[in-house]
């Protein structure tokens, strides 16, 4: 009997520091996977005791007919109720502590978690657009444009896999940088040392993707032993920590590090919410743990996705509590989201809907991915999903998908950007769509003729200021007698300059989208547009031929 202990209690100490190598979970007993892992293991050490205690355990059957049984227990009495409680005891302790932190006890702290939005105009808060830095590739392309590089290198192609894409910004510019992961154990046992870099995406260039050398990605998530990312973390930095939310980024000079948030649960088992960052230099596993207040400057994320959407649908469902069965004041995240960068700061925006409506928004929150800062902007319109189907329908007859939409600021209006795509996942347009008027949508094979085309549509239907700039100019209304006209074809897209011989010394620029006009105007025609009166080279948001115009109504009389 004694030996059958010296055996079996050490066993399970071994089993579980097996599992536990394997899963990688947190040992907390504070958090729910920390304590189902000490309640099985408390579990596993308190039934084995009672059978020995209140039985005869033995491996060496003592019969022939017994020989084909592995091992034999004889209950020498019966187990007392205590023993039986005690067992249930932690699984009991599991159930009230969930159970008493959810939302039937809490709904107050569910609803309050995100904080107090700060109610704020979108036409002062976002910045105007730069068309330079839209961005136009998103998760998906990106990665096909990291494999056609990866591609290019044969020999590193072989060995190499894609990891997940992060969108960031760095040294001023918005990239999506993807880590080279091992592609399997026998490569991983060749090049112990980490794969041999990363690759680089542009956001805002298709042509721009370069593969980054000098930089070993080491700890990776699919990592073997305690390479392994996850691992490496729960053995040597954050055993009884929360942690989740694993993301690649780059400082300012391109070195790699992995930033993982850190988390706390405000209510019992429940309420997870973010409170710092664990950075893990990818190639030599160097770590520092920071709070919220102190991660470096570089660092563009540290409030996970997932918790914001949590957060806003929590903030949305118990409004008025969780007896709110006429659903008055509720609302929900739209469906889908995305990551935005306004004046250097990422932020997590997704649109807002009532319940039981899915095209029409009531408003946006934008969220600050380090600090957690919420913005609440109150308007109607569409949502990202009745954006995308508004943009598809115009070019139906085409095919092209819509990418999920972003949204940004065009001459102080809230307007959806998205690409539209080939089946292959090729960028072959662009379009704009109003956010209040989803039928205001401007496409075109460039940036520059999209918001063209959607300023036109603005115009007619007298919404905002067509032909606006970054730094709007008042508009007037020009007549004049052309003096020079001619045309240019940029990126396959027409437009034309223009002298009148009123104003010598200022040139206008038109869109060919403006009116089939311009091509049959001549020096000598009578003109009329609105643009400003202040610049040397002004945009014209309207065009009128009088000359044409007077020609057609002499040749019907």
């Amino acid at each position: 009997m004694k030996k059958v202990k010296l055996i079996v209690y050490p066993a399970i100490a071994l089993v579980a520091l097996f599992y536990w190598l394997v899963a990688c979970n947190n040992l907390n007993p504070l958090y729910l996977e920390g304590a189902l892992f000490w309640a099985v293991l408390i579990t596993a050490y308190a039934v084995v005791y009672c059978l020995f205690r209140f039985g005869e355990v033995s491996f060496h059957p003592n019969t022939e007919k017994q020989a084909q049984i592995p091992f034999r227990y004889v209950p020498k009495e019966r187990v007392p109720k205590l023993a039986k409680l005690l067992i249930a005891l932690p699984w009991a302790v599991i159930l009230v502590v969930y159970v008493g932190s959810s939302f039937l006890f809490h709904y107050k702290a569910y609803r309050d978690q995100l904080g107090t939005p700060q109610v704020k105009e979108f036409t002062s808060d976002v910045q105007v657009v730069d068309l330079s830095q839209l961005p136009i590739v998103d998760r998906d392309l990106a990665l096909k444009l990291a494999d056609k590089k990866l591609g290019e290198r044969t020999s590193l192609g072989s060995q190499a896999v894609l990891g997940e894409p992060t969108i960031q910004m760095v040294d001023g510019e918005l990239i999506w940088a993807v880590p080279l992961y091992h592609s399997g154990f026998f490569k991983w046992l060749t090049n112990m040392e980490g794969t041999p870099g990363y690759i680089t995406v542009s956001a805002t260039n298709t042509n721009d993707v370069q593969y980054v050398e000098g930089y070993p990605v080491k700890y990776q998530p699919n990592g073997y032993l305690f390479d392994n990312l996850n691992r490496y973390i729960r053995t040597f930095t954050a055993p009884f920590v929360g942690v989740t939310d694993y993301s690649f980024e780059l400082d300012d000079t391109g070195r790699p590090y992995w930033v993982v948030t850190t988390y706390r649960n405000l209510r019992g088992f429940n309420l997870p919410e973010a409170n710092g960052a664990i950075l893990i230099d990818a190639a030599t596993g160097e770590h520092q743990r920071y709070s919220i207040d102190e991660v470096p400057e570089w660092v563009d994320r540290v409030q996970p996705e997932d918790f914001l959407r949590t957060q806003i649908a929590n903030q949305g469902e118990f409004v008025h509590g969780y007896l709110n069965f006429s659903n008055r004041d509720k609302f929900r995240p739209s469906e889908g989201e995305t990551v935005i960068y306004n004046n250097g700061n990422c932020y997590y925006f997704t649109g807002l809907t009532s319940v039981g409506n899915d095209d029409s928004a009531i408003g946006f929150m934008m969220v600050d991915m380090v600090t957690k800062e919420v913005s609440h902007y109150k308007m109607a319109g569409a949502t990202e999903r009745a954006a995308q189907n508004s943009a598809m329908g115009k070019v139906q007859h085409l095919g092209y998908d819509a990418s999920f939409p972003i949204i940004i600021n065009v001459d102080n209006l809230p307007t959806y950007f998205m690409t539209l795509k080939d089946n292959e996942g090729l960028i072959k347009q662009y379009a704009f769509v109003n956010v209040e008027n989803y039928s205001v949508v401007g496409n075109g094979e460039t940036i520059s003729a999209a918001l063209d085309s959607y300023r036109q549509g603005l115009a007619n239907e007298e919404l905002g200021s067509a032909g606006a700039t970054a730094d709007p100019e008042e508009q007037v209304e020009v007549q004049g007698t052309v003096l020079r006209i001619a045309s240019e074809i940029m990126d396959g897209e027409t437009s034309y300059k223009m002298l009148l011989e009123e104003y010598p010394d200022r040139i206008y620029t038109l869109s060919a989208a403006l009116s089939e006009e311009l091509a049959l105007t001549q020096p000598g025609d009578r003109v009329t547009l609105m643009a400003g009166d202040t610049q040397p080279v002004a945009r014209a948001s309207e065009f009128d031929n009088l000359t044409i115009g007077a020609s057609q109504e002499d040749a019907a009389a």
